[in-house]
């Protein structure tokens, strides 16, 4: 079953309790901080149910019920290559990038499903509720997202050695479920309908139980939740002069548990530090394709605004900027290279489904976290200083200033005052506004700090090959693989 716009909306406008801005929201669905990106959600869904998206976006199962693309368990190199093109039609869709459409955090549900052994040994019941709540994404069509960081608080320490609330823990059992108390950043998360929460990269437990161990599938209409969110960036600017910032704002919030039950139906995993340990290391092993592969998009919207800028001054033939232009390029189909190839050679996951090959898919996330910042300061150098001097749509309208303003932007027949200023304001969006820097350190951050992902990468490369062959064409003993002595 796929919900549509209207379903999802009602789903989130249960008067939660949210606060952004000095203010406490009375309905996300109409707030101008959060109506963009939520009647992009739903335009999701409505999508499809459309004549002309609906096979992209979604898939008859074998009871002949439609469901969508992005929650079907992938099986196969094809389910992935499907879910490839719904994201690339929703961001088209979109006319950005959009990272919380769900397919992404749902992938992490299926890191889980592969470790169902791992539940077993704690409790078998853990394991048959990630199958049902893996089922229940497929036939229910939450807007599902995560919940992993905490605030932190000081990690030089343990966190029952100060406030034991700065990570998520459970305070009491009971017969209906567990009582957690915490916090969770996420974004999205005031307009989602359900989250997978689960621990962050943090000493969270020393020994072999403990009560910050915990995983669960947290309904977000939940008694005591509260949601405490940064500033939006929509509504702040006009849409003509910041149209990124008005479009696909996706605003990020301090999630507070205020002694919330979790019912034992939705708990994923409780206390045993094993599981809880199994569930970081193998989080991102489907999650981080859908990650890169949006890194893809906002290459080429970068390469987009450099060159339409570059053409409008005539400057595209200029062999120096041909290089700039040609390394973006290659970061753009360095990106793409890694996932397509990581598709291509997709193994059997322990849960039967088709992994990506994780090396690959792993270099792929460093290749494209690693260089984005230097690729966006390429892109701003192409675009020019004009990007951070040109007045805004309304000075273009102003009676005294329009004529000098018509005189200086228009260049040619084709490009004119009115399409240079629409252009170099969406370069200025895209790489020199509040919400370009908060893109920036967004894609830094949004799935691990970049230690953790050159830690994927060595966790998944296979060092046998270099070693086998260095110790052939050097001539090695068999003693320096047994470590015996000479």
């Amino acid at each position: 079953m796929i919900r549509t716009g209207d379903d999802y909306r009602a789903a989130i406008g249960t008067g939660r309790e949210i606060y952004i801005d000095g203010e406490r929201v009375t309905d996300v669905t109409t707030h101008p901080m959060f109506a963009p990106i939520v009647d992009i959600r739903a335009r999701i869904y409505d999508l499809a149910h459309e004549a002309s998206s609906r096979d992209v976006m979604s898939y008859v199962d074998d009871n002949g019920e439609r469901n969508s693309i992005a929650n079907k368990l992938p099986l196969s190199p094809q389910d992935w290559i499907d879910k490839r093109a719904a994201i690339d039609l929703v961001l088209d869709d979109a006319r950005g990038v959009v990272t919380r459409v769900g397919d992404e955090t749902i992938g992490e549900m299926w890191a889980l499903y592969d470790g169902q052994d791992v539940l077993n040994e704690v409790d078998p019941r853990f394991a048959q509720n990630i199958r049902d709540h893996v089922h229940r994404a497929v036939t229910a069509d939450p807007f599902h997202i995560s919940a992993n960081t905490d605030p932190k608080g000081d990690r030089s320490k343990r966190p029952q050695d100060q406030d034991p609330d700065m990570l998520l823990h459970v305070v009491k059992e009971t017969d209906e479920g567990i009582i957690v108390r915490g916090a969770k950043y996420e974004t999205a998360a005031p307009y989602a309908t359900q989250a997978f929460t689960k621990p962050t990269i943090a000493n969270w437990g020393d020994s072999e139980l403990s009560d910050y161990a915990v995983g669960f599938v947290l309904d977000l209409n939940a008694p005591n939740l509260k949601f405490i969110c940064r500033t939006g960036f929509a509504g702040r600017r006009s849409s003509a002069d910041y149209p990124l910032s008005n479009r696909v704002d996706e605003v990020e919030a301090l999630v507070i548990f205020d002694n919330v039950l979790i019912p034992w139906d939705d708990v994923l995993f409780y206390r045993h530090t094993r599981a809880a340990t199994y569930v970081r290391g193998t989080l991102h092993r489907y999650s981080a394709l859908p990650y890169v592969h949006r890194s893809i998009r906002f290459a080429d919207l970068m390469i987009g605004a450099a060159l339409w800028n570059v053409r409008q001054t005539g400057l595209d033939g200029n062999p120096a900027v041909q290089e700039k232009l040609a390394t973006l390029a290659c970061y753009r189909e360095g990106i793409d290279a890694h996932l397509t190839a990581a598709i291509a050679t997709a193994e059997t996951s322990p849960g039967g489904l088709a992994m990506p090959n994780q090396s690959l898919l792993y270099a792929g996330r460093v290749w494209a976290q690693t260089q984005l910042p230097q690729m966006m300061h390429i892109a701003r150098e192409l675009c020019g200083g004009q990007i951070c001097i040109t007045p805004d749509s309304a000075t273009f309208a102003l009676s005294g200033a329009s004529p000098w303003l018509e005189k200086y932007y228009s260049i040619t027949e084709q490009w004119q005052a009115d399409d240079r200023r629409k252009l170099l304001a969406f370069a200025r969006d895209l790489l020199n506004s509040d919400y370009a820097g908060h893109r920036l350190t967004f894609q830094l951050f949004a799935q691990a700090p970049p230690f953790a992902h050159y830690q994927a990468v060595y966790r998944n490369f296979d060092f046998d090959g270099p070693l086998g062959l260095v110790k052939a064409a050097a001539e090695l003993s068999d003693r320096v693989e047994t470590g015996v002595p000479a």
